[in-house]
């Protein structure tokens, strides 16, 4: 089962961040390699990893930088608003000892944040969770 354990200074303060690289998904890969198109590389990012959320979540400016385009719409809630409606991508997130998942994010402002990703439960139905507080450090395993 692949997995990474990060440990951070203080995790309660800064959270389960980590670093992933965001990348087109394969479908569209596939397509630019048989049309013999250059790829976009992967844009590496800090992402919290967040229970809270129900589907991953990327800053609009990523999906610009790789020249996604939306293949649906999705409405969520923020703390402040419901009902924000917001475009879906399909993505790959490249974890730390290439860990890779494939799924649909959602683009949204992300404002006034310290990090350019939220890893959702989307993502984490797929795997194994653990938050160990009292020695900082988080795992994920798929």
């Amino acid at each position: 089962m692949p997995s990474f354990t990060t440990q951070v200074p203080n995790l309660r303060e800064m959270g389960p961040v980590v670093q992933v690289r965001l990348a087109i998904g394969s479908a569209l890969e596939d397509f630019l390699k048989k049309a013999n198109q250059n790829l976009p590389p992967p844009i590496q990012v800090p992402a919290m990893i967040d229970t809270g959320a129900t589907g991953t979540v990327v800053r609009e400016d990523i999906v610009k930088q790789l020249n996604l385009h939306p293949i649906g719409v999705t409405l969520i809630n923020t703390p402040s608003s419901t009902n924000v409606q917001c475009y879906e991508y399909l993505m790959r997130l490249l974890f730390p000892n290439n860990v890779i998942v494939e799924t649909f994010v959602i683009a949204a402002p992300l404002q006034g944040q310290n990090i350019l990703c939220l890893i959702g439960r989307d993502v984490l139905q797929h795997g194994v969770f653990i938050y160990t507080g009292y020695v900082n450090t988080f795992t994920l395993s798929f």
